[in-house]
Order: structure tokens, then sequence, then C-alpha cells
């Protein structure tokens, strides 16, 4: 049986906010005024669910039995100052007014704590963990319990209940936040087991439709340019068990949009990670958004004629890489990217007729990034540059790699020229370097983890931004959420203000809440998925720090 580790308050929220843009000053007030007013208004309400209790209590804004489509999105690694300075580089990128804010700027709803059952600081499985089983677990842990036991996800649950689901993500299909929905693992780096778990290999069979990222890397054998331990092709075997396959850019653009889309699909676009946004080639990748805009018309379209809707996961996968690297650059472009396709889904669920509902919440925030750094012993300025960011034009991966494949094409004298000329000048609008610093990029050259923090530092420093870690920390993240139900704006009317997912919550109410609006019943599917296969073969039950982290560090 499922058990929780504390009462879990149920979460419910809508923000409807009206997109207007005042011409005077009072005007910009009236309007901020209705908005927030009307956001107070629509605020979703919510009520204690005793983890003593195995009842689900009802909730009036949402019939659980109804045709609904259930979207939860996750920022990887996005805290406050991800947006705070995502939207002032957009500001100055785009010459646009102090008062334009991002598109999630608008669905603010509240904020989450985010520590696991092992740690103040979670990582990302524990994180993922918590919204799809609802519970605390330990760092590393995937669909597990902490006991290692499988727990029932909202994924499966709402697959048996007759819901199409699918995945779209940025990173590997089989990192820790897709895998905690469509898995279960000890541990993250299991990552050869979690693709088989993808593709069906449940007691139960398969559970996703739709999988669209990258990661093709543990779905084929080394021998076919793949990272598999063993010699099975699980990309062939999926063909060969019905699915329909998409591997590359012009396979993706078949799909048409959305249109023309069999189910169920696996859609594995890079070999590993989808390039970060700055880096990333609109001929060989498609965004995040174009990837969300295909899984949303091809899950309503294969859901139009059914009693129920669908369950749908996104990530932003790449705003945690960012963070990681303390790449502030690419960290910007990687929240942009997402806000591109947040609004893909405010589109959809403003022009269906199905109750939708759409939660975006980070697992963590990465990096310990703040919008200021004090870059001299004097008294520090109160300032930071997005201008230098902006001059940047690839990421730190994206350079490292670079210039470790030139380091022994050229002389001495040549390769500083190219440091100098190609990397700082042109990559990264650098042109007051010193000496000491092009030395040390050509003598870190041979190590590109080394170089690529680096090279970020120099963009971090002279942008007057901080990173206090290169892992994550303890920061509260923001929830933003939007719904379409008739029926929530309806009940609403006598409801209190901060009823609903305004405030402070705990990360495991946001599984707690999908599962009560779907009617569903996590502790049913527990049992069913008990039995799956989820150790790793080596037969260990635990794993030092040193090796944990040696596997897994997002």
């Amino acid at each position: 049986m499922r058990k929780r580790s504390e009462s879990q308050p149920l979460l419910g929220g809508d923000s409807l906010v009206y997109n207007t843009k005042p011409k005077s000053s009072i005007k910009k007030n009236i309007s901020y005024i209705l908005n927030v007013v009307t956001i107070i208004t629509i605020a979703v309400l919510v009520f204690n669910h005793s983890s003593k209790s195995n009842s689900k209590p009802a909730v009036p804004s949402f019939d659980p039995h109804g045709k609904k489509n259930v979207i939860m999105m996750v920022t990887d690694g996005m805290g406050p100052a991800s947006l705070s300075a995502a939207r002032s580089f957009r500001q100055l990128r785009d010459n646009l007014p102090i008062d334009d804010v991002l598109v999630l700027d608008k669905y603010l709803i509240g904020s989450s704590r985010t520590r696991s059952s092992s740690s103040l600081i979670t990582d990302s499985a524990a994180g993922a963990t918590a919204f799809s089983c609802g519970l605390k677990s330990y760092n590393g842990a995937i669909g597990v319990d902490s006991g290692k036991t499988p727990c029932g996800t909202i994924l499966e649950a709402l697959k048996l209940q007759g819901y199409m689901t699918g995945l779209v993500v940025t990173t590997r299909i089989t990192d820790a936040t897709p895998a905690a929905f469509s898995s279960h693992v000890d541990y993250r780096f299991q990552e050869d087991l979690i693709a088989q778990h993808q593709i069906g290999e449940y007691p139960f069979g398969r559970a996703v439709d739709l999988i669209l990222g990258g990661g093709r890397c543990h779905f084929v054998p080394r021998a076919n340019g793949g990272c598999r331990a063993d010699e099975r092709n699980l990309v062939k075997e999926a063909i060969d068990n019905g699915w329909s396959y998409a591997g590359d850019r012009e396979q993706f653009d078949q799909l048409d949009g959305g249109k023309n889309v069999s189910l169920p699909l696996l859609g594995l676009l890079a070999n590993h990670d989808i390039p970060y946004d700055i880096d990333r080639s609109s001929k060989e990748f498609p965004s995040l958004a174009e990837q969300v805009k295909v899984a949303l018309i091809a899950l309503q379209e294969a859901t139009k004629d059914s009693d129920q809707g669908f369950f749908l996961l996104i990530e932003g996968s790449r705003i945690d890489h960012a963070g990681h690297h303390n790449d502030p650059a690419a960290q910007v472009r990687e929240v942009l990217a997402y806000d591109k396709a947040f609004q893909e889904v405010i589109n959809f669920i403003d022009s269906t007729d199905v109750e939708t509902v759409a939660i975006s919440t980070s697992d963590h925030e990465t990096g310990g990034l703040v919008t200021a750094r004090q870059v001299t012993e004097s008294y520090p300025d109160y300032l930071w540059h997005p201008q230098v960011l902006l001059n940047s034009s690839h990421s730190g991966e994206h350079l490292a790699r670079k210039i470790y494949s030139q380091k022994d094409k050229s002389s001495n004298a040549k390769f500083t020229d190219y440091i100098k000329q190609e990397i700082l000048a042109k990559d990264m609008g650098i042109t007051d370097y010193t000496e000491d610093e092009v030395k040390q990029i050509a003598l870190k050259a041979s190590q590109p983890d080394a170089l690529l923090y680096f090279l970020n530092n120099m963009i971090s420093f002279r942008a007057q931004i901080g990173w206090t870690t290169h892992g994550h920390s303890a920061v509260d993240v923001n929830i933003y959420a939007h719904t379409n139900s008739p029926s929530l704006l309806h009940k609403l009317k006598s409801r209190k203000a901060y009823d609903g997912l305004t405030g402070n919550h705990e990360n495991i109410e946001i599984g707690a809440f999908m599962e009560s609006i779907t009617g569903s019943n996590l502790n049913q599917i527990t049992e069913m998925i008990k039995k799956t296969v989820h150790s790793p073969k080596h037969g260990k039950t635990d794993l030092s720090a040193d090796e944990f982290h040696a596997n897994a560090i997002s």
C-alpha cells in the first residue's frame, strides 16, 4: 500500500488574464488591478487530503469522471531568478517596454517546496517522482518509493482509465523527469531499463502512446551507434510491435504538425540530448514548441471520439543543464523556448471544448543563480548586463567542443589566434579579453568540462551574474496554472480568494491534485506494478554518494 509521508492538501488553479496593452500609465494601472482581481477571483479551491485516508474526496470544480485533458509541464532547474534574467534579456533583445512580461508571468499562482525524502536539496528523479506518484522519495529514485518499491504513477493510472498519454522533452526521453512518469527503477542511471519500460515492458503492457525527445542512444545497441549494454534494438522492436517512428527532422516534419500521426509514436530526434536552443539548427532539430504542438494535435485527434481525453508531460529539460554549466547565455534562451511552448499550451486550452487543465512548475532550482555579482572589492554596482548574453551566440558546451576539435590542427600561434578571433570575438562577443584568459583557454583545451566552466564564467563575470553551485539549490520554485473548465469558473463565485494554487505548497500536492481531479487511485496502480523489474542487474541494493554522482548529477 502506498503511503504518503505527510498531509497533502489538494491543489487546483486557474488564471484568466486579459492581455491588454495600456496606452497610458492610468490605463496601465487599471489594467494591472483588473488582472490581479481576475487572477484572485478564479483561483481554484483546495482542501486537505489526509495521508491516513485512502478515500478520494470530491473536487467540485472538476467532474473526476468526465472527459478531460491534463497537461503537466516541468521547467527542470528553473528558479525565480531564471525568469527574471530571461525577462530582462528579452526586453533588451526585442526593445520592449519594462512592463512587458513572459507568457508564464501571466499565469503565476504560487510556489512549491522541493525537498526529497533524503535531502533538503532534491535531484530531478525524486522531484519528478513527487509529481508522478504523489510521494516523497530519495534522490535518484525513478517511480519508486523511499523503500525502493515501485509506486503507481498518474500516467499509468490514466492510461488504464482509457486516456491517451504522451511525453515531450528536450533531453533524453530516458532522463529523470520523463522516466519518473513512465518507468520504475531504483536509480536514474538505469536508462537502458527505463527505455524498455517506456515501450511496454510492464506487467500490464505499454503505458505511453506518444514519445518525442532525444535519447535514441538507450534504445539502440552500440553496434548501431547507440549505447545499450546489451544487443537489443528497441527501435526495431517497437516498430515490429506497431509503433510509428520518427528519428530525425525530416521524419518529424512528415507528422504535419500532428495531423499525420499514427499512435503509438516513438520520436527519438537526437542520439543524446537535443541541443540547447542557442545552438539548435532549426533545419536539424525541432523546437520544444514545435514538438508540443505536434503532441497536442495528435493526442486531440486520437481522443476526439473517446470518452476520455489525454495526459501529456512536457519538460523544458535543458534549463537545468544550463544551470549545471553556469551558462547564463544558454539558460535565458532555454527559458524563452519553454515560454513559447507554454504559449502553445495556452492556445490549445483556449481553443478546445474539452475540459483541460495545465500545471507548470519546476522540480528544483539549479545553479543558485542570482542576477547580481560583485566583481570588484569596492562597493558593488547595482547592475547587471543582459547585453553580454545577447552578444554570446553559442553555449559553453558547444564552444568547448569546438575548441577541443581544433586544438591539434594548427600551431600554437594559430591556435591562439583562433581562440581570440573565432571563439572570443565572434562566438562570445568578448573583445576585452586578457592574455591570461586566452592562455587558460588554450591550457584547458583538452579538458572540455573545465573549459566550458571557464568560458561560461567569462560571460557570467562580464554580465555580472552570480552562481553559487554547479548543482541544485533548495530555493522554492514557482507554480503556474490555467484551465478552461466552465464548472470551475462557476463554482468559484463562492470561494475564498486564496483557496487555490496561490500560496506555498509541497511538491507532492501537485501529484495529489492530478490524482483527485481524475478520480485516479494510485494505490491501486502500485499493487498492479509492484512486480516490475526495477533493480540494477549487478544486484546492489544501495550506492555510495560517489557512485551515485558519478552516474548522474542533474
